[in-house]
Formats: structure tokens, sequence, C-alpha cells
């Protein structure tokens, strides 16, 4: 399966926990089966953890997302469709903030969209 999303936590220095979900399909972090699975597995994870008090939605390679993997268009959509992941970020009952820089468009734009909340670096693009 190609790409992941990587889990990581980190802690304040008054023991409050946030969880950071990266997502890591070199070169743009495109919505591939691997991030679309990852994406799902990871919320789950951090939403069962009583520690995470917050989610962060971010990309890898200087990216958020760039969207649908194209490549497969021609081999069939394996893992979760990506409405089903966006509902799932949606439902959370823990504030998810999608942390972008660089490039987010397309299906990138509905993951940053189903965020509660959204920031953005000065470089960033959105279409």
């Amino acid at each position: 399966m190609k790409g992941a999303v990587q889990y990581h936590k980190k802690n304040a220095s008054n023991g409050a926990c946030v969880a950071v979900l990266t997502m890591d399909c070199a070169p743009v972090n495109a919505l591939s089966s691997g991030v679309r699975t990852g994406l799902e597995e990871r919320m789950k994870e951090a939403l069962s953890d009583d520690s995470v008090k917050a989610i962060v939605i971010t990309g890898a390679h200087g990216a958020f997302c760039a969207g649908a993997d194209i490549s497969e268009f021609a081999t069939g959509m394996q893992g979760p469709p990506l409405p089903v992941v966006i509902t799932q970020v949606e439902a959370s009952t823990k504030p998810v903030v999608a942390a972008i820089d660089g490039v987010v468009l397309g299906g990138g734009c509905e993951v940053a969209l189903g965020c509660h909340f959204r920031v953005a670096s000065k470089r960033s693009s959105a279409g």
C-alpha cells in the first residue's frame, strides 16, 4: 500500500497531549489508499487515547496534500473512500486542526475543511 500516516504525540509542560498525524506520500502527499487508511486508523488511535486532548493533521515533504492519487484511477481504489475519512474527522469528539504548509489541493482541501480548525503558513496555497 502506497503512502502512510505517521503518528506521534507531543506533550506540553502542563501535561496536555496532542496527537500529530502526518500524511506521508512523497512527493506531495496524495490521498493514496495508504494515506486514507492511515488517517482512518490514526484518528481511531488518537480518539481512544485518553491522554490526547486534540489532534493535528499535517503533511510531510513541504506540502499538506495535493489531492487524489491519480495512479489509483487505473487500478481501482482500495481502502476507505475519502468521504468516510472526512466524516470521521468531522465527527471527532476532540478538536482537530489542519496545519497547512505548502499546497493543499482538491481532496486535500476537503480534508482540511473537514477539520474543526485550519492554520496555514504564508507560503501555503489552496485550490
